[in-house]
């Protein structure tokens, strides 16, 4: 009697099977047999993949991401489980020449001790003049509108922002999954969750504001900031959005720390940058005011002297 192997299970038991491994466990059964590699290739394979991973994308009543023709479940698998590269290697000249989005979809998922805390799709329109020119900021959660939550510690946060481009299917995450700083606001109290994720030399910074004595979210936001403390506008992220989904992704057991690393670089160069401007200033004044104490003394000098 011929042994028996994985391959001599029904069709649908294999594929339910694959459909509850995670990622990596995924693409390695696709290397074992061809039957496996095209079980393992169906989209409804990914699709369930992304859906456990991330459940804000089964938020139907503005999109169905996954449900798009120019989406490709497998892709936004590896595009959004990975971290971008800090350097995307998108010089002036290759960002001159970009094809900017025209729409861009952000599924974001708030994750208490691994367990979906809040999840949300939005849709955010990239063409009106008011958008390239102003600071970039997308709002998950407004102020006006806090998201009761259980008792829960801000440092166990873990916050999932993927940025999907509809027209071409590519997407990237944004956020360094845990915390990278957890701070007190200085007026309200309230805690400042902080996701990070630098990419050429600008900082993509995800914010959870929330309480944890009232138990609640009052803000979930992402905006933009180059090295100058400077909001970068919706030209600039856009350009730099794009240039980091096409970008290579570096994977590993550590993405946490690095991202954070990286976070933790950027801050002290900024602050770097803010005490050598300071120097500065203090160079200019003094300066300025010695002048200014020579004109006077040369107008004396000169009314004494006639």
């Amino acid at each position: 009697m011929p042994p028996t192997t994985v391959e001599d299970l029904p069709a649908d038991v294999l594929a339910c099977a694959l459909r509850r491994l995670d990622g990596r466990s995924l693409a390695a059964a696709s290397c074992a047999t061809a039957g496996l590699r095209a079980l393992a290739g169906e989209p409804e394979t990914w699709r369930a993949l992304c859906v456990a991973r991330w459940p804000s994308l089964l938020q139907t009543q503005q999109r169905d991401i996954l449900g798009s023709a120019s989406v490709s479940p497998q892709l936004l698998f590896a595009d959004a489980f990975a971290f971008p590269s800090s350097s995307t290697g998108a010089g002036p000249v290759t960002a001159a020449g970009q094809c900017l989005p025209g729409e861009l979809i952000s599924a974001v998922d708030v994750y208490h001790k691994g367990a979906p805390l809040f999840s949300r799709v939005l849709e955010t329109s990239t063409s009106s003049a008011w958008f390239l020119t102003s600071p970039f900021r997308v709002d998950a959660v407004e102020c006006k509108d806090p998201l009761p939550a259980a008792s829960f510690s801000p440092a166990e946060l873990e916050l999932s922002w993927i940025v999907v481009d509809p027209r071409s299917g590519r997407a990237v995450n944004v956020s360094s999954r845990r915390a990278v700083a957890v701070d007190r606001h200085w007026y309200t109290g309230e805690m400042l969750v902080r996701y990070a994720m630098v990419l050429d030399g600008s900082k993509f910074e995800a914010t959870i504001t929330c309480s944890e004595e009232a138990g609640y979210l009052s803000e979930v936001s992402l905006t933009v900031e180059d090295a100058e403390n400077a909001a970068v506008n919706g030209e600039g992220s856009l350009r730099l959005l794009a240039a980091a989904m096409e970008g290579p992704r570096k994977g590993g057991e550590k993405e946490t720390e690095e991202a954070r690393r990286r976070y933790e670089e950027f801050v002290r160069s900024k602050r770097g940058r803010k005490e050598s401007k300071a120097r500065r200033e203090v160079l200019v004044d003094l300066c300025c005011s010695a002048v200014g104490a020579v004109a006077v003394l040369s107008f004396l000098a000169s009314v004494v002297l006639r």
